[in-house]
């Protein structure tokens, strides 16, 4: 099954009539807010390309990920149970040039070493919450992760120089500080940010030489009412003293930007952008930066002040690898989950949607993807509008030609945690923004809705 291959400026979505009425329905009954576009409806959420192999492709979802290996020519899935994060879905992933995939939760640091087949959580970590990982610009056995499990804890940054075997602490370690982000700077690799705050404070703490010593730099937001939930974002490709970053105050997301070391931060998104940030990036001469949010997609050029979008539109990410951008976009509202653009985010080529999922991901005999994974295609399949069995045989999990039998690693599920022991962090969105009596007779009309949208592009 081929992707779509057309460009698209505004692109009207393939709904009319009852069906246009019933997605809107479904979408505003599940979304009592404008910041709770996911709603547990089954989107995507962020994109990774394999470092080196611009034909690999791994796309969080909400309801799992889905997986391409021959630059979106076919598309496979691979469930949550088998990936074993529980209510704790990673926001973002690395994936080495070896083949490793690693993902922080928030809760634990999730690998895969054979190809999103099978998955466990490091062992480093059981004691505490991983909330930030970051990848060497040009060395991807190196990396950081930042940890941030409660005010009562020892919390900090920590580093691992094979790919993610073992790890080391760094320097920066605090009693009572929660660690939230961890980047480092493209332009100089030794240059590290690390966001983080405490009961009273909101930090930028930065080192100049690889996290041996660390400045600390608390910041203060006079000019907003109550901020919060100050995170570093992205470093600046060209400048290594410029970073940008994120605070919250009064249910708005205010961009920020600094061009010297975080010592002072400027606001790059005038009044603030009502939503809620997903993630942002920046291009390869630092003068153009993108934010996404649940529910529009934003640009900045030349320093001025961000501007929306038309596409994507709802449940929008963006990452940039070289010239292309990536972003995900809301089946629900276009006919896309995944687009490319080549201009800067003005166009996008569609790449994937929801009915292009060709059944489980196809990994050898005895991992956990192949065991769980075959049997609740069929919900998924009916839910979306894909083909249940796209080759007309159902799906048998034959291992892909090259993928390693790799037995039968630990998949990282763990059980629900005891009194005291991590839980998944609050939701806005999910199913949990929505009274159980509403969503479900809503999810049971989404197969006929999807169904009546592929026979819609079927007409002449």
């Amino acid at each position: 099954m081929k992707p779509h291959s057309r460009s698209i400026a505004m692109q009207q979505p393939r709904i009319t009539g009852a069906w246009r009425a019933l997605g809107a329905a479904v979408f505003l009954s599940l979304v009592p807010g404008a910041a709770h576009a996911h709603a547990g409806l089954p989107e995507t959420s962020n994109v990774t390309l394999r470092r080196g192999h611009p034909e690999d492709f791994f796309v969080g979802a909400t309801f799992g990920a889905v997986i391409s290996r021959d630059r979106g020519q076919t598309w496979r899935w691979v469930c949550p149970d088998a990936m074993g994060y529980g209510g704790w879905r990673p926001e973002s992933f690395v994936w080495r040039e070896s083949g490793e995939l690693l993902a922080a939760t928030g809760n634990a640091l999730l690998r895969s070493k054979d190809g999103a087949c099978s998955w466990s959580a490091h062992p480093a970590f059981k004691d505490t919450w991983v909330t930030g990982l970051a990848s060497h610009p040009t060395d991807d056995a190196v990396l950081y992760v930042a940890t941030g499990r409660s005010t009562a804890a020892k919390n900090g940054l920590f580093r691992s120089d094979d790919g993610g075997e073992t790890w080391r602490p760094l320097a920066l370690q605090r009693e009572g500080v929660l660690f939230s982000s961890v980047r480092v700077s493209t332009a100089s690799p030794s240059t590290l940010y690390v966001s983080a705050s405490d009961t009273t404070r909101m930090y930028l703490f930065r080192s100049d030489d690889s996290g041996g010593t660390w400045e600390e730099l608390p910041q203060a937001f006079p000019d907003l009412l109550r901020p919060f939930d100050f995170v570093v974002t992205a470093t600046d490709p060209v400048n290594s003293q410029a970073v940008w970053a994120r605070v919250s105050a009064q249910g708005a997301t205010h961009i920020l930007h600094s061009t010297d070391g975080g010592r002072t931060f400027t606001a790059r998104s005038g009044g603030g952008i009502n939503d809620v940030f997903v993630n942002m990036d920046v291009s390869a001469d630092g003068g153009t930066a993108w934010v996404s949010t649940y529910n529009s997609f934003f640009r900045s050029q030349e320093g001025g002040a961000f501007s929306q979008l038309p596409l994507p539109t709802g449940n929008a990410c963006v990452t940039r690898v070289g010239g292309v951008l990536y972003g995900c976009g809301s089946p629900w509202l276009h006919d896309w989950s995944l687009a490319r653009s080549q201009d800067e985010g003005t166009t996008w080529e569609p790449l994937f949607s929801l009915e292009n999922i060709q059944g489980s991901h196809q990994c050898p005999a005895g991992t956990p993807v192949r065991d769980l994974c075959p049997s609740r295609w069929p919900q998924l399949a009916e839910t979306i509008g894909a083909p249940l069995y796209p080759d007309g045989i159902p799906d048998a999990g034959v291992p892909d030609a090259g993928v390693p039998d790799a037995g039968v690693p630990d998949a990282g599920v763990t059980p629900p945690p005891e009194d005291g022991g991590p839980k998944p962090p609050p939701s806005n969105s999910g199913c949990a923004a929505a009274p159980a009596s509403t969503l479900l007779p809503l999810l049971f009309l989404l197969p006929l809705w999807r169904r009546g949208r592929r026979r819609e592009a079927s007409r002449p």
